[in-house]
């Protein structure tokens, strides 16, 4: 369906209707022209005809006689045969010539009238009950021997309203081809002219904080699209320049931190060991020391995710098959889940083969198991399926918990955002743990992404570059509760 509030349609529409406008403009001044001049020929062809019957044959009269009239007016104008009207009156005397009536049988020339006294040297046109009009030319002579003749010559306007008809037939065809061939042809220039702006658009799509360094095309057209580009650019180095900046600051201020939690982390820990004294200073110095083993944890994550945001962290990348190693990784984490009863069942393919790290692949693994047996109440279930979809290696992670609200999903992803923030401070989470997961599958080149319902559950599901089946490899799928 066109989507009739773009750009390319409004412009469309509007050549369109400007062009339409002009071709009607321009059809009905040529039709109008086109009318006034037949007419105007018409009249100065009866006109003529007028003036040569009168100074030609009757300024031989009385010499020659009315027959002789009838017969010259015959050869000369044949007015049966050519559909004319010739009417010659003698003042006086009576009708000298009448032509017949014509072959078409448009009118009757026995039946028009007179002109009358205003109407004597001049033109009138009459109109006849079939709908037939006819043109004629009235003029006065007077004959040196004093008589005064009236010559009338007339012809139907059948001959101009078959061209004008033609003409009008001609417009109508060729008017509506002529705009839909221009509107076709400015669809196209629009697609054309507008296409590096689609493309623009598709660069633009891709570009996220992971590959700011990446530019979109520019437009040497030297107008408005051509600014646009290189604003556009100019605002990306600039977003590029700040996420640089902020990357920066969390791991210099992570590694700084470090060292004097690590400190602080070892004095309260000899203290602890070798104080021995009030019991609710003791409770004081093993809060103190397990607050600082929380900071030493976030500050780990968050150098950890800077260094993958930066692409500082190096990886050991080997092939591998996710599938084993998602059954082995859920194997491990058995005893958790056995904790709070909750059953962990995983469905893996084997030679589902990637390129990775097996440590930062199975970091993400454990930790999306680990969030599931956090939000899933005793008794629940945990599933790990692992695919391939196309081009792709699929693991995702499943369970029947309490699920992540409408609002918090968009959000899940961003660091130091907990949806409950109450019931992740009591599980010891700071919302790292699925930033540092966003950020391995971004170094890997794959995704992640969460669809949830609150009340029934969530699910994880993080997609990688699959590799070419290997020859004898196998792919069998494997289910077993673990």
């Amino acid at each position: 369906m066109m989507n009739t509030r773009s750009l390319r349609f409004r412009i469309t529409a509007w050549y369109a209707g400007l062009l339409a406008g002009t071709l009607i403009v321009f059809g009905a001044s040529v039709y109008l022209g086109l009318e006034r001049y037949l007419d105007w020929t018409l009249e100065r062809t009866l006109v003529a005809e007028c003036r040569a019957v009168s100074t030609e044959l009757l300024s031989q009269l009385p010499a020659k006689d009315t027959a002789w009239l009838a017969t010259e007016i015959n050869e000369a104008y044949a007015p049966e045969v050519n559909g004319l009207f010739i009417r010659v009156v003698h003042s006086g005397v009576g009708m000298v010539y009448l032509s017949g009536a014509p072959k078409d049988g448009t009118f009757d020339p026995g039946r028009i009238p007179f002109p009358s006294d205003k109407e004597m040297d001049g033109s009138r046109k009459l109109q006849f009950e079939s709908g037939n009009r006819l043109l004629i030319n009235s003029m006065t002579l007077t004959t040196p021997d004093g008589s005064r003749f009236l010559v009338e010559s007339g012809a139907p306007y059948h001959q101009i309203e078959v061209t004008l008809h033609g003409l009008l037939l001609t417009l109508a065809i060729y008017m509506p081809f002529m705009v839909s061939l221009a509107v076709a042809g400015g669809y196209w220039l629009m697609r054309r002219s507008l296409q590096p702006v689609d493309e623009i658009t598709k660069r633009a799509e891709g570009i996220t904080s992971t590959n700011l360094s990446e530019r979109l095309p520019v437009i040497r057209s030297g107008d408005e699209l051509e600014r646009l580009s290189l604003s556009l650019n100019r605002m990306i180095e600039r977003l590029d320049n700040a996420f640089e900046h902020i990357n920066r600051f969390s791991a210099d201020a992570s590694h700084e931190l470090r060292t004097p939690l690590t400190i602080l982390q070892l004095e309260l820990e000899g203290i602890a060991q070798n104080y021995r004294g009030d019991a609710s200073v003791e409770d004081q110095i093993g809060s103190a020391l397990e607050e600082t083993h929380r900071m030493s944890r976030i500050v780990e994550s968050l150098l950890t995710i800077s260094r993958l945001d930066a692409g500082e962290v190096k990886m050991d990348k080997s092939r591998l098959d996710l599938g084993e190693l998602a059954t082995s990784t859920a194997g491990e984490m058995k005893l958790l889940g056995e904790e709070k009863s909750i059953g962990l069942r995983i469905h893996a393919e084997t030679g589902v083969h990637v390129v990775g790290d097996r440590v930062r692949l199975q970091q993400v693994i454990v930790n999306l198991i680990d969030n599931s047996i956090k939000y899933t109440p005793v008794g629940g279930m945990i599933e790990v399926r692992v695919g391939r979809e196309g081009d792709s290696a699929v693991l995702e992670v499943s369970d029947n918990g309490l699920g992540i609200p409408a609002h918090a999903v968009p959000h899940v992803f961003e660091r130091f955002y907990r949806a409950d923030k109450a019931r992740s401070r009591a599980s010891g989470g700071a919302g790292l743990g699925l930033s540092i997961v966003k950020a391995i599958c971004a170094a890997h080149n794959g995704e992640i992404e969460v669809s949830s319902q609150e009340g029934q559950g969530s699910t994880f599901r993080v997609e990688l570059p699959l590799l070419p089946i290997v020859v004898n490899d196998g792919a069998s799928a494997v289910l077993r509760e673990v």
